[in-house]
């Protein structure tokens, strides 16, 4: 735990480096996806149905590169395995950074948590663990549905919070 709080106090930090810039050429044209998997090939398979769906995708190789993706982005869909650049799923810096993000913030935003412990769309696992559906790594297969599914219903229990969100004037 102490890692982690050390990796994000460090991330806080950082003075601004143009060399963690990597997302500068991400446009305002069509939705993003950050895939957060250390498997290949289910970063691939994964990367792949987002493609499919019409998300630019970034996969980054470790925490703090996906750190770093977030600071300068805000992505549309958050694609992360439990045990990304870790080995113990209590202490992943992603999912404790996005954990601690103001909550208007982190509701613009859909993360799906990929494990080998909760049942696929498993409401009070999701809620557990501050994310909006887990999926089972043995799901992978039917990531695309998963997705779609579980963004539609996002959007639609959140239409509301954002239309007023943006009447206020506070996105």
């Amino acid at each position: 735990m102490k890692e982690e709080k050390t990796l994000l106090n460090k991330m806080a930090s950082d003075d601004y480096d143009f060399v963690d810039r990597a997302l500068d050429f991400v446009g305002e044209v069509g939705a993003t996806a950050l895939v957060c998997e250390p498997d290949p090939a289910v970063r691939k398979k994964i990367g792949d149905d987002l493609k499919e769906q019409g998300y630019q995708i970034t996969t980054p190789a470790t925490a703090k590169d996906a750190l770093n993706a977030m600071r300068f982005h805000l992505f549309d869909v958050v694609v992360l395995n439990e045990l990304f650049d870790t080995e113990d799923p209590k202490t992943n810096a992603v999912l404790s950074y996005l954990e601690s993000m103001a909550m208007a913030t982190r509701r613009r935003f859909f993360v799906a948590l990929i494990g080998g412990t909760c049942r696929t769309m498993d409401k009070m696992a999701a809620f557990n663990r501050s994310v909006n559906i887990v999926i089972n790594i043995q799901s992978i297969d039917n990531m695309t549905n998963i997705i779609k599914r579980g963004v539609a219903d996002n959007r639609a229990f959140y239409h509301i919070f954002q239309e007023t969100l943006q009447k206020m004037g506070k996105v």
